[in-house]
């Protein structure tokens, strides 16, 4: 289903997504547009799920939450009583998302199964979750753990269909 956005609502999306503080107000004026039509336009967004929160980005750095890691999990679909039913890569993934060092699960294609992201103190922290909690979820195979040395882009920005920049210098 497409859903169609106008010149106006790909600004809004942009300027909410580099600051989710900004007044409706604030907005209004750098879109040079009336401040209901700001209002109208959010809450539709937010209605039509288009927007579906907003939050703070935090660093994890400063809270000590300094160490990323991605592990690739493999799921055992088969069980080992044949009167069980097979286990789901779906209930593997909502099990794993249920850790508070877990930031995302993505069920994927190709040799592995899932795709995990992880923040944690430091490797140590890193190891004992993969050995002491996720190695522990029935259905689980096996795991891969990379660990990040270093970060040259995290987002959660989805880019906008107007080039950022366009829609920087056309509203400011």
């Amino acid at each position: 289903m497409s859903i169609k956005l106008d010149e106006k609502d790909h600004a809004i999306l942009t300027l909410i997504q580099e600051n989710s503080k900004l007044t409706a107000n604030q907005i209004a004026k750098k879109i040079n547009t009336p401040l209901t039509t700001v209002f109208a336009k959010i809450k539709r967004m937010e209605e039509m799920k288009i927007i579906k929160q907003y939050r703070a980005v935090l660093n994890a750095e400063k809270l000590n939450l300094g160490t990323a890691a991605f592990i690739l999990a493999a799921v055992s679909y088969r069980t080992k009583n044949e009167k069980e039913t097979p286990i789901s890569q779906r209930v593997v993934a909502e099990e794993i998302s249920k850790f508070p060092e877990v930031q995302e699960v993505h069920i994927i294609t190709g040799d592995w199964d899932l795709l995990v992201k992880l923040r944690a103190e430091n490797v140590e922290a890193v190891g004992k979750f993969v050995v002491d909690k996720l190695r522990h979820i029935k259905g689980l195979e096996k795991t891969l753990t990379c660990m990040v040395f270093e970060t040259v882009k995290e987002s959660t920005s989805i880019p906008n269909f107007m080039k950022k920049n366009e829609v920087s210098q056309q509203f400011k």
